[in-house]
């Protein structure tokens, strides 16, 4: 009987640029990957539900995302998606598809140092 390992994964999404956003916070939408026994089987583009910064999170986990790749986030986002046990990958640029290909050959870099220090809480 074969195995099959699924899991879901997200990149924050800029639609006019076809890249990553780079302010998970202020994201509009992501662009969601189904992967299965580790290749790409389909992928969609969802809006952010209407949720902002904390929420997006416990959003994102509903939507079954295990792992995001984003560019910058603050450290209340950092807290709310390690609390929601989503694996982050951080400071990518670039395109998302390339990034999630990137992720599965095991060759994205993650960049803890990619926060945002705009906030004055």
């Amino acid at each position: 009987m074969e195995i099959i390992n699924e899991i879901c994964i997200a990149a924050t999404y800029d639609l006019e640029t076809d890249s990553v956003f780079q302010h998970f916070g202020h994201t509009r939408n992501f662009k969601i990957y189904r992967i299965r026994n580790g290749k790409v089987v389909d992928s969609r583009i969802v809006d952010n539900g209407g949720f902002g910064h904390h929420d997006l999170a416990s959003y994102l986990k509903e939507l079954g995302v295990s792992t995001l790749i984003l560019g910058n986030r603050g450290q209340g986002a950092i807290d709310a998606l390690n609390n929601a046990g989503i694996s982050q990958i951080a400071g990518v640029t670039g395109n998302p598809d390339e990034a999630v290909e990137s992720f599965l050959k095991g060759t994205l870099v993650h960049n803890p140092n990619a926060v945002c220090s705009h906030h004055h809480h």
